[in-house]
């Protein structure tokens, strides 16, 4: 009983382990940031516009043509953007440190006229000590003069391990105060409290609008038109100045671009967080619920599409999320779990310990020992003693060669040493009578592998147990037992699964459903495949069969069982399968034949028709339902433009009915209860009877008189039709023979 508990729990317990290493070790963080990147890729969006950047690329450095530039040519760039009416300037360029004492004045000047709306930049990086040791922060700000006149604003960016930087603070706090973020100047952040978001990388770099620091500089009338109106960030985008950052999906970007991006991550309301732990562990529970509930009351198939559907709706439920809203819902352990689980779910199925246990029982199959096969003797060493002619015609190997080597060289690799089993088998066998049989893989001299049975038996020697063995190669056995059990489960002209099969495989599907579980059965026939059958030859009708089988293959998903019932009727039986599906599934078997079937150089044209059948409701057993759908089918035959019908209870009502009704006919004919009326046929000119009309009519002992639409069709399609017709024209002309002999020329007719 506790065996069979750790048994049920071994999955959810490799699950939990899993589990565990993966968030200890933090893979769960390398896992989850391939995930949110690949959604970015999967959810692109356009930057705003609102924030154009001024990027110094190489043209404006050759233009300009010195570099480090004069803080005259900022001045002079701040007063080109005021007069385009822009309305916050952001530099990403360092002011810390002096330059020119007349640029530094201009500089200043033009920072005071902008009336504080330009924002410089502050940043903090470590100091090192002459051994190379990190000591403390040193904040870089703008100078004095500088700061006095415009706003800082904190650039620093975090590198995560795996060199990409994916967040961005809101603020820093630098000498005991909060400062902000580029980021949240730009987009107006008010709350400096808030935490470090995730830049929304779905925006595309691309779409930020850029102008060239030269254009604006010289004032071109489109660069001063993409800035009116816009907030600028201006900063270098050559690749001299290094300034570049590696971001997800394989970017490499500038790191004013950067700023932009998470600036415009705050502006449109996409500055990301990861979702709560909560979240998370709330989602594994859930999911190590259902497989805790559905694992020994469901099919391998049933919890692996289960888990295939688990994990597509939380990864959709996370695209969802992180595409409208500012979520990033962390999917990880989740995908991760669904994985493992699908994982547990092969080894589970594996059943290692039940493979080598039915091998074993192969091996060990106790048979009477057999005169004419191999023969082997060994002693108690297991050391081969003596060798028959016949195990040398087996092996290969001549007696000198074997004599005096152990019993393990006739094995194959890859097994357990003979040696080794015999010593560990039923020693009490060995003495019985019969002996102890295995069924290994032999080799032969030349390296050749078989299928080898050795019966051993054993006996006491003067140096303890000794041992004798037949030898017999039964390779080709094994093939005809295999070739028999393959024509025992299977239609030999298609190939497909016979009727015995089917219900079988349909019988443990019903046994393993639950009351609610649907289980569809179709019977399918080929329209008029006798009359093809005998004018073109029965080897045309097999390979008709066969076509047939084929289409039908490639027509239904994989997975659904198709078989031969017989002639031409075929079913197909689908698991988990309801009404509605099954009518599709209908449809898709009648619409497969819209198209000629190629037999040989002949184009066939081939017509089915389908009755379904489907469970519980249309049988408890896989005999009722087969039934059931074959009397559906059967309905078919009523109207040529009817291919599909489904079972209706009636059905079997509408059958007993017709059965009585011909036993009643079969009385009818036999008690002369069938009755000839004549009706008139007159001539207009002068209303003198000329003719006759014969009627049948029935007059039932109980009923009485029936009249011929309740009971002719059931006589044209029984073995008594040709009786009731012969009956009926011999008694009209009787009948018109009288009327002949009395002097009335009057003709019949028989309908």
């Amino acid at each position: 009983m506790g065996g069979a508990k750790v048994k049920q729990a071994r999955p959810h317990l490799l699950v939990a382990f899993v589990l565990a290493i993966v968030a200890f070790s933090g893979l769960n963080v390398s896992i989850r940031n391939h995930l949110t990147d690949m959604r970015f890729s999967a959810t692109p969006r356009a930057a705003s516009g609102e924030i154009v950047l001024v990027a110094i690329d190489p043209r404006s450095i050759a233009d300009i043509g010195v570099w480090p530039w004069p803080r005259t040519l900022h001045a002079q760039l701040i007063d080109r953007l005021r007069g385009a009416g822009v309305g916050d300037i952001v530099f990403d360029v360092d002011f810390s440190s002096p330059s020119n004492a007349a640029a530094d004045v201009a500089f200043a000047d033009a920072l005071r006229s902008a009336g504080g709306s330009v924002v410089l930049p502050s940043f903090q990086q470590p100091t090192t000590t002459p051994n190379g040791k990190t000591s403390s922060l040193h904040v870089n700000r703008p100078l004095p003069a500088f700061l006095a006149q415009s706003w800082s604003a904190i650039v620093n960016v975090a590198v995560e391990p795996d060199g990409r930087v994916r967040r961005h603070p809101v603020s820093d706090r630098v000498d005991g105060h909060l400062v902000p973020s580029m980021a949240a100047v730009v987009a107006g952040q008010a709350d400096l409290a808030k935490p470090p978001f995730l830049i929304d990388f779905g925006i595309r770099a691309a779409s930020v609008p850029v102008v060239s620091y030269v254009d604006v500089l010289n004032g071109e009338a489109a660069a001063l038109r993409a800035v009116s109106g816009k907030k600028v960030i201006i900063g270098g985008t050559a690749l001299e100045l290094g300034d570049r950052f590696s971001v997800p999906n394989g970017a490499v970007i500038a790191g004013p671009l950067l700023q932009v991006l998470a600036a415009e991550s705050l502006a449109q309301g996409r500055a990301l967080h990861f979702s709560s732990s909560v979240v998370t562990l709330a989602g594994l529970l859930l999911i190590a619920a259902v497989m805790m509930l559905a694992w020994r009351r469901t099919s391998a198939g049933y919890r692996t599409s289960m888990l295939v559907a688990m994990a597509g709706a939380i990864e959709a439920c996370a695209w969802f999320l992180q595409s409208r809203f500012p979520i990033v819902l962390d999917t990880s352990l989740l995908l991760l779990s669904t994985g493992v689980y699908l994982v547990a779910i092969a080894l589970d199925e594996i059943d290692f310990r039940g493979v080598l246990a039915r091998v074993a029982e192969k091996r060990f199959q106790r048979v009477t020992m057999v005169l004419g096969d191999g023969v082997m003797c060994a002693d108690s060493r297991l050391t081969i003693t003596m060798w028959n002619p016949r195990a040398e015609a087996i092996f290969g190997y001549s007696a000198r060669e074997v004599i005096g080597q152990s019993m393990d060289m006739l094995v194959a690799d890859g097994q357990p040493a003979l040696s080794s089993q015999i010593l560990a088998g039923p020693q009490s066998t060995l003495r019985a009578a019969g002996g102890w049989v295995l069924e290994l893989d032999g080799r032969r001299k030349n390296g050749e592998k078989f299928a080898l049975e050795i019966c051993l038996s054993g006996w006491d020697g003067t140096d303890g147990l000794n041992y004798g063995a037949s030898l017999r190669d039964i390779t080709a056995r094994k093939r005809e037992a295999e070739k028999i059990r393959y024509l025992a489960e299977h239609d030999v002209v298609t190939g497909l699964p016979n009727r015995n099969t089917l219900q079988i495989r349909l019988q443990s599907t019903i046994d393993n459903a639950g009351a609610s579980h649907p289980v569809s059965l179709l019977a399918i026939s080929i329209d008029k495949f006798e009359q093809t059958n005998v004018m073109l030859g029965h080897g045309f009708g097999d390979i008709l069969l066969r076509a047939v089988a084929e289409r039908l293959c490639g027509a239904l998903d994989r997975g659904i069982v198709i078989a031969r019932l017989e002639a031409d009727r075929f079913a197909v039986f689908a698991d988990n399968v309801d009404r509605a599906q099954a009518a599709a599934f209908a449809e898709r078997c009648v619409a497969a034949f819209e198209q000629p079937v190629r037999v040989g150089d002949r184009a066939q044209h081939v017509a089915v028709n389908v009755g379904v059948a489907v469970l519980p409701g249309d049988g408890k057993t896989a005999e009722a339902a087969l039934g059931n759908a074959q009397l559906a089918l059967v309905q078919t035959s009523l109207s040529d433009a009817i291919h599909i019908v489904f079972y209706e209870a009636a059905f079997r009502s509408e059958i007993s009915d017709r059965l009585r009704t011909e036993a009643e006919l079969v009385r009818a004919l036999r008690q002369d209860e069938f009755e000839l009326f004549y009706q008139p046929q007159v001539s207009l000119i002068d209303r003198r009877v000329i003719g006759t009309e014969a009627l049948i009519r029935w007059r039932h002992p109980e009923r009485g008189l029936v009249p011929p639409m309740q009971f002719m069709p059931i006589v044209n399609a029984s073995a008594i039709s040709n009786e009731v017709a012969s009956w009926v024209l011999s008694t009209a002309c009787r009948q018109g023979a009288a009327w002949a002999k009395a002097g009335y020329g009057i003709r019949v007719g028989v309908n």
